[in-house]
């Protein structure tokens, strides 16, 4: 009784002399230890990929005359500043690094920072464990503070990992640091992205959905500003454009570092103002109440699945649409993008696995796209979980719901929605692709089935994240670095010349790379099965293991 009132009496102390930031230090040691496994992965793994690049440059294009011919193709081409940014100086390996990886890199380091911030405030709140917190001797910006010090931890680490490696394979230490510095100031805006996303939405889910719609409209905004000459000034609304302006290994220009700090600090200042102005567990915007009585097309469990996977799926759908038609509307011009350099095409066929540039393109681009989708498929299996740990499961399956059909009722949207976004991501592209060049009879079917190819290792990852789901619980946030993991060794394994037995870990290296190589099912029969068989364990796993 004593200690009770005693334990009182402190947490009186601290509310009455606005200790708002008590308890900061545990819950940062509680974060860092919950990423224990994710944090170091991403980290590494971002970190090394830009110096990967820049050791493979003197390879690719070994003469002067190559470079010079590289900068007249690449860095006056519209359609790969659309998707890399502007070129500023392609005739150094670092300055090839810089444009190749920058734009890129920054996005995924966003998205790291974001979802670690929702991870540790919002879905924290979600569970409930918030609340339990914060009736300890827990201040109220305790928990904000040690997500945003998590997140921005691992952006830095990353940027210093980056400068690091670079100067290691030889380029300016100069350069080196205002590309890592580029990097990880731009994971620090969008963690303030995400603070405000937390105290605007009312779950973890619509806080990760708002941020990385921001993220996706400033990487568009960036796009646009740097492929088009009339609106070049686009560019400067955007984070992402500040961070390809820095300019790293190309006259550096060190201010708009100053500009991302900034913008860091704004945004986060906002995320903190705002938080006082909600309850824990509550959100500025709250969730709209639902009618008394369940509509009749909720009464089986793929009823409800859908009601909550709809949302999500629509809307990566519209985004591999929208992406789709850009790819297609690029691929006719590509074979003038790498200029004369042997190597550069050999690389190119390496990546498409056709001498044809054109099929090459078109190749890698299903490639991309089957890679994002392996993102959708992550998210989508791991929202069973996130029922889980809200406690929604266990009541649903006091009724007559069975485990299995629980599962087996969300599973279908990994599986079935992942073939459906590469359907209208190929269609997308194959649509715009036979328009540009007036033969859509044979150039839809042949570049829709290139990207359905891609299907079978896009569901071993959702066997993967099943496995987890059923076996190890609470490692299913493991799913995610699986996942980046896969896709960076496609994207850059080729660039950066690793070895066969590295890119041999990716399931996406065992498609027949259509659509002009030779199609064979062998590897697709396989992939297909082995993913069979991950679904069937994590299946059975769920059945068997406890709820929560």
């Amino acid at each position: 009784m004593t200690r009770t009132l005693e334990r009182q009496g402190a947490a009186h102390a601290v509310s009455g002399r606005g200790d708002h930031l008590a308890g900061t230090g545990h819950l940062v040691r509680l974060a860092l230890r919950r990423d224990r496994v994710v944090l170091p992965i991403w980290v590494v793994v971002l970190g090394v990929m830009a110096s990967a690049g820049a050791g493979s440059y003197e390879a690719l294009y070994p003469t002067q005359a190559e470079r010079a011919a590289l900068t007249a193709t690449m860095g006056a081409n519209p359609s790969l500043t659309l998707l890399y940014g502007p070129a500023f100086d392609l005739s150094t390996a670092g300055g090839f690094a810089a444009w190749r990886y920058g734009a890129i890199l920054s996005l995924f380091v966003a998205l790291a920072c974001i979802f670690t911030v929702t991870r540790h405030t919002r879905q924290e709140e979600d569970t409930g464990r918030q609340e339990l917190l914060s009736s300890t001797v827990v201040g109220r910006y305790a928990a904000l503070t040690a997500a945003v010090l998590v997140a921005a931890l691992g952006a830095v680490l990353t940027g210093v990992l980056m400068a690091v490696s670079l100067i290691g394979v030889g380029l300016p230490a100069t350069g080196s640091f205002a590309f890592g510095g580029s990097m990880a100031l731009t994971g620090l805006v969008f963690t303030g992205v995400a603070a405000i996303t937390a105290q605007v939405a009312e779950y973890s889910r619509t806080a990760n959905g708002i941020a990385s719609a921001v993220l996706g409209v400033t990487f568009l905004i960036r796009a646009v500003g740097d492929a088009a000459v009339d609106a070049s000034w686009l560019s400067w609304l955007s984070p992402i454009g500040w961070a390809t302006q820095v300019r790293a290994f190309a006259d550096e220009r060190w201010w708009v570092l100053g500009l991302l700090a900034v913008t860091a600090l704004a945004l986060g200042a906002i995320g903190y103002r705002l938080l006082p102005m909600r309850d824990v567990g509550m959100s500025l915007i709250p969730a709209r109440p639902g009618p008394p009585q369940a509509a009749s097309g909720l009464r089986t469990p793929f009823a409800l699945a859908w009601r909550l996977q709809r949302g999500v799926l629509l809307g990566w759908a519209v985004g591999f649409a929208v992406f789709g038609a850009l790819f297609g509307s690029l691929a006719a011009g590509v074979g003038d993008l790498l200029g004369d350099s042997a190597q550069a095409q050999q690389m190119m066929a390496r990546l498409g696995g056709s001498q044809s540039m054109v099929d090459a393109f078109l190749a890698s681009m299903a490639g991309i796209m089957a890679m994002i989708a392996s993102l959708y498929v992550v998210q989508a299996t791991l929202r069973l979980r996130a029922e889980e740990t809200a406690m929604r499961v266990e009541p649903l399956l006091a009724t007559r719901v069975s485990r299995l059909g629980l599962a087996a009722s969300h599973l279908v949207f990994p599986l079935a929605g992942s073939a459906a976004l590469l359907a209208v991501a190929g269609f997308a592209t194959g649509l715009l692709h036979g328009l540009r060049v007036n033969d859509l009879g044979g150039q839809l079917p042949a570049v829709l089935g290139a990207a359905m190819a891609q299907l079978p290792a896009v569901w071993l990852v959702a066997g993967v994240t099943a496995v987890l789901l059923g076996l190890l619980p609470k490692l299913t946030t493991a799913a995610w670095a699986v996942a980046t993991l896969f896709l960076l060794i496609s994207m850059f394994g080729p660039v950066a010349n690793m070895s066969q037995a590295v890119l041999n870990v990716s399931p996406f290296q065992h498609i027949p790379k259509l659509p002009s190589a030779e199609f064979t099912a062998t590897p697709l029969v396989w992939l297909t099965a082995l993913a069979v068989v991950l679904v069937g364990v994590g299946l059975a796993g769920f059945r068997r293991r406890d709820i929560g």
